[in-house]
């Protein structure tokens, strides 16, 4: 639960700063939140085939904006990665 306050504290100063709720940082770290909810939900229902479904379009949807970060500004998304410590993006 440590990782889940750090992320709202996080997502509260990005508020705080810009308001700005379309931006590339603001929606992963969003879409951050949702997986680790799902993820721990999951832990306890292991059966749930409709969330781990949402869970992958979910991981789906944060890569693509993760790879999109990376192509636009490298800086800003090594910065994203250290905060929500989560690893780096394979590529091909």
């Amino acid at each position: 639960m440590v990782k889940n306050s750090f992320i709202s504290i996080i997502s509260q100063e990005k508020e705080k700063k810009e308001e700005n709720r379309g931006s590339v940082e603001f929606q992963i770290v969003n879409f951050t939140n949702k997986i680790r909810r799902l993820t721990s939900h999951l832990e306890l229902h292991r059966k749930d085939y409709l969330s781990q479904r949402g869970l992958r379009k979910i991981l789906g949807k944060r890569q693509r904006l993760l790879a999109y970060l990376s192509k636009k500004n490298r800086v800003r998304y090594k910065q994203l990665i250290s905060q929500l410590d989560i690893r780096e993006a394979k590529t091909r």
